[in-house]
């Protein structure tokens, strides 16, 4: 069953338009991420999936009915921001259950929600203190489990971990993980984050300018990317976008070939290059290089491997990995 369907959604602000036909269909139990740089429109397309915001053209249908004209309220969804949006004078449990009480449903099935929700996020002994008592992570998981609570059809996830530090990003990525499994819920999420989108999805839907460059997995997007966008926006460090003629490669503009596709010698190789800079992570290296014909690239090396800057190293391409693009950036496949 489709959950969500979009078709030909397009908004304007004036004379900017902002998204410009957007068709999209999301089948029940999909994690789905929109990804894209700032501006791309995704958080916009987001809240008129919520009904925060209204399309100039097209319709948005949730569970096979067209809810353009439905309130928020109605439309069967819960959403969760980046800001956490809770209410500071009531407790966990108060923020928690409000929605429900609000919607007049009885306090024993409220009482029974929360405590399956605070039990599957360890909200358990929070549930008597206010937000402003919480840590960023706490917060953000007691906006899920608000979401958590109604029971929607759909949720709508709006960048909601852009405010959290690092590890509190990584473990509130597997709590939002682990949820999806266990509720086998429809998520639609929104983030600039590729890794986070790499590591979620089930589909990722790639934005740029208000339009869909790909829809496709995690891995279908890193191993065929639709373009030198895609290519280049999808995987970290980013892929080598260099000068197709330049290497002898006929019928092609573009050669792109991923940092960890590359391999490094210093006697030998097919391109000679020189060593910018070097990033020793641990875990890997990166190797920042200048070819006289090519410009600067990128390699990406497993483990610790030290070359000095200046230093005179060999490249070689991994052939099976290679993309190549037209004028226009589009894949030759």
């Amino acid at each position: 069953m489709t959950a969500l369907e979009l078709k030909g959604i397009k908004k304007a602000y004036g004379s900017v338009d902002v998204l410009h036909g957007i068709d999209l269909a999301v089948e029940d139990g999909e994690f789905v991420i929109f990804v894209g740089p700032s501006g791309c429109g995704k958080s916009t397309l987001l809240r008129i999936i919520a009904g925060l915001e209204d399309a100039t053209a097209g319709t948005v249908e949730i569970a096979g009915k067209v809810v353009n004209a439905t309130p928020p309220a109605k439309r069967g969804i819960a959403m969760v921001f980046q800001s956490y949006a809770l209410y500071p004078h009531l407790t966990v449990r108060g923020n928690m259950s409000l929605a429900m009480k609000q919607e007049g449903a009885a306090k024993s099935e409220i009482d029974e929600r929360v405590a399956v929700a605070s039990k599957m996020l360890g909200l358990d002994p929070l549930l008597e203190r206010r937000p402003a008592e919480l840590s960023g992570g706490q917060r953000q998981r007691v906006a899920i489990g608000r979401a958590v609570v109604r029971k929607p059809k759909l949720f709508l996830f709006d960048e909601p971990l852009s405010n959290l530090d690092a590890a509190l990003r990584v473990n509130t990525r597997l709590e939002i993980a682990r949820l999806h499994r266990e509720l086998s819920a429809t998520m639609v999420y929104v983030t600039h984050d590729q890794v986070e989108a790499m590591t979620l999805a089930d589909k990722i839907v790639v934005m740029n300018e208000g339009r869909i460059e790909q829809i496709g997995s995690p891995m279908e997007l890193y191993s065929r990317p639709a373009n030198t966008f895609v290519a280049s926006f999808i995987g970290s460090p980013q892929m080598n976008l260099l000068d197709a003629a330049a290497l002898g490669e006929q019928g092609a503009k573009t050669l792109g070939i991923r940092p960890e596709h590359i391999s490094v010698s210093p006697s030998s190789g097919d391109l000679e290059c020189e060593v910018v800079h070097i990033e020793q992570l641990g875990a890997d290296t990166n190797l920042y290089l200048r070819n006289d014909k090519v410009g600067l690239l990128t390699a990406r090396l497993f483990g610790e491997h030290y070359f000095a800057p200046d230093s005179k190293v060999f490249v070689t391409f991994d052939a099976s990995k290679r993309h190549l693009f037209d004028a226009e950036g589009r894949a030759l496949r």
